[in-house]
Formats: C-alpha cells, structure tokens, sequence
C-alpha cells in the first residue's frame, strides 16, 4: 500500500468513526459562501484541524470544517472552507480532501468559487456555470507517483465538467428564474490579484473568469471518477476603464450579495443528484 493510500485510510477511519452515514453528494464552498449551510440541516461537524493529514483553512471566509449535512432527508457532505495552493501547501495536500471525499463514497463534487471576470458580459453578482477550465498556470496535483489504486496515469480531461449535471443546474435555475451563465474558468496560483496585462491575457486565451482554486480539485475529482459540477460568482470585473482597484473585502462582499441565489441553486442541485 502507498504511502499516500495509508495516509488516506487513516483519515477516512476517523471520520467514519465520527460520523457513521453515507453521502454520495460532495460540495465545497469558496469564499464569502458559507451560508449555504444555512440551507441544510447540519448532523455532526468536525473541524479540519482534527482530522489526520488534513490541512487547515487560512483564509478568511472559509470556515474550516467537514460538514454531514441533509436537505429534506438526503445526506451530503460539506466542505465549509478549501485549501489554497497560495497558503502555502502543495497541490497535493490541496487536493488531498477530494481523495478523502471519494473514499467516504461521493460520487458527485458541487465545486465553487469566488471569481474575476475579463467577460464585458458579465456583472458583479452573477453567476457562471463553469463548463471548462484552463489549468496552465496553475500546478498539476497529479505530478509525481500515480496513486494506481485512485486512477489511471494520464486522465482524460474532455469532460472535465459533467454536461449532464450543468443541463440539470441549468433547468433548475430555469424554474426559479435565475440568471445563469457558462464559461470557461482559468486557474493561478494568487495570492496576488491579476495585473492589467495578465487580465488581457486571460482573456486573449478563452477565458471568461479567473480564480485561484478550483482546477486541481476538478482534476482529481476527474481522476477518480467523481463527476463534477462547478459555479463561480463574478465578484470583481478584471478589464475596466477606470483605476479599479481590487480587495479581498470587496470580494467577499460582492459574494455575500449573489448568496441568496447561489444558495437556492446549489440545495436543489444537491438535492436532485442525491
């Protein structure tokens, strides 16, 4: 067995011991979006920094617990609070949770995020269906021994995100109204904000948005077989006229406004792939 395997078995067992259920629903929460769990009904909560092997949140508005959560009876696991690869820790250890997701028997990753935008189609508040992703300048979690037990060494990325769960999140947003959007999501490492000139090249490449999470946790997600569904809310807009200038209070402020919306859609949505 692989060291990394151990590790994982270790981390697992502490939380079965903790929480003796199933969910086979994941969702992590990004900045400015913990009161999703105002949504669900909480069961047990561990805090990250009891778990064995699990990093530990550092930024603020992540909370920085493993939730067992249900809506209306169905179970789902909820990570209030991600790891960042600008923390300080590996892409490994980043990733690490999503391993320990599947092993608790998830099935399908609800990701989000706060992010910038370089589409001028896009406003402060909306929400963006992230249907692909470019992972370039962001390191790749999978470098180094493959974890054979998880998945194969070179993962095939065409559907990095699951079309048949974006055409759900789609009619649901549909039926409530909501304006959604898709587009393609670009990964940094941060924790610097992006200059005028990185912007431009975002944007010259085919993205939409930018953030700094999200594309090596879609990625291992992907390598063991978890299908996943990804949103993020334009809380800054990058390409302006003006001297804009960008703080992370404004970010979390622009997030908590798209909350209420963004709540509805991920419940339903957590509820439907249950």
């Amino acid at each position: 067995m692989s060291d990394v395997m151990k590790k994982l078995n270790e981390t697992v067992s502490f939380i079965n011991a903790q929480i003796n259920a199933k969910a086979t629903v994941g969702v992590i929460l990004g900045s400015g979006l913990g009161n999703f769990i105002d949504e669900v009904v909480i069961e047990k909560e561990i805090n990250y920094k009891d778990i064995p092997h699990f990093p530990v949140s550092t930024v603020k508005g992540h909370s920085g617990k493993l939730i067992l959560g249900s809506i209306n009876g169905k179970k789902i696991w909820i990570m209030s609070g991600r790891f960042h690869f600008y923390e300080g820790y590996t892409p490994q250890q980043v990733t690490y949770p999503i391993r320990v997701l599947k092993l608790l028997g998830v099935e399908k990753l609800l990701l989000s995020n706060a992010a910038g935008s370089v589409n001028p189609n896009y406003e402060v508040g909306d929400l963006i269906i992230i249907k692909d992703h470019v992972s370039f300048f962001s390191a790749n979690p999978l470098i180094g021994p493959n974890v054979e037990e998880l998945g194969p060494r070179f993962p095939d990325m065409s559907e990095a995100y699951s079309k048949d769960i974006i055409k759900l999140a789609k009619s649901i947003a549909e039926k409530h109204q909501i304006k959604v959007q898709e587009g393609v999501y670009v990964a940094v490492t941060g924790p610097t904000f992006e200059t005028r000139a990185e912007y431009q090249l975002i944007k010259v490449i085919g993205g939409d948005v930018v953030g700094m999470s999200t594309a090596q946790e879609n990625i291992i997600a992907v390598h063991c077989g978890i299908k996943v569904f990804a949103m993020s809310v334009v809380t800054d807009i990058g390409i302006r006229e003006d001297d804009n200038v960008i703080t992370h209070e404004e970010v979390l402020i622009a997030a908590k406004g798209a909350e209420p919306k963004f709540s509805l859609l991920f419940r339903e949505l957590a509820e439907a792939l249950s």
